[in-house]
């Protein structure tokens, strides 16, 4: 009886020391198993930080005209009339954007002399007549003068469609972080200019 009480204790040292042992090794898989899960939540995190940023990354009246089709020949005269800087800045600005369409509309030679670079003051003044200060949104339009960047007025008349000078908005309200631009489908001169580019004075 004792002999067996001697084994019993003896089994039950044994087997409680090896539960003893194993301790550290599997209290060390459960560190090791948290700091795993710490890291792939820091990387989740990282992650969805990039993604806000990603989508709260502004996007400048120059980035919305840069990403259309349509302004491909604005772009071009923004950036030969040294503007790009400035219509990325914090504004807030209104556009009035013509489209390409309205760009090659313009009489014969035109365009292309006033891309030239000893013409960028010309075109940096045409361009600012389509620029009003503010965010002017659809709403927000009255009849009547407006005073552009350029320092000339714009006559905006409201009706069945929205007019600036003679050119019709025919998309308003394209948002962007420093502004808003209103597609037009002509582009619009400084009366000053007129005879300097030959073209007619418009109908107001």
């Amino acid at each position: 009886m004792r002999f067996m009480n001697h084994v019993l204790t003896v089994g039950l040292g044994v087997l409680g020391a090896g539960l003893v042992a194993s301790l550290p090794a599997a209290a060390g898989d459960m560190v090791e198993m948290d700091s795993a899960q710490v890291e792939t939540t820091e990387e989740m995190q990282e992650q969805a930080e990039e993604m806000q940023a990603e989508e709260t990354t502004e996007t400048t009246i120059v980035d919305v005209a840069s990403s259309s089709g349509e302004f491909e020949i604005l772009v071009a005269a923004v950036e030969a009339a040294g503007l790009v800087e400035v219509l990325s800045g914090e504004g807030p600005f209104t556009v009035f954007a013509p489209t390409d369409a309205a760009f090659e509309a313009l009489p014969e030679g035109a365009l292309e002399a006033l891309l030239m670079p000893e013409n960028q003051a010309l075109l940096a003044q045409i361009l600012t007549y389509h620029v009003v200060s503010g965010t002017v949104t659809s709403g927000d339009l009255v009849e009547g003068d407006v005073a552009t960047v350029e320092g000339s007025d714009v006559t905006v008349s409201l009706g069945d469609s929205v007019m600036v000078n003679d050119a019709t908005v025919v998309m308003p309200d394209i948002e962007a972080s420093n502004g808003v631009i209103h597609v037009i489908d002509k582009v619009i001169i400084p009366p000053s200019l007129l005879s300097e580019l030959d073209v007619e004075k418009p109908a107001l």
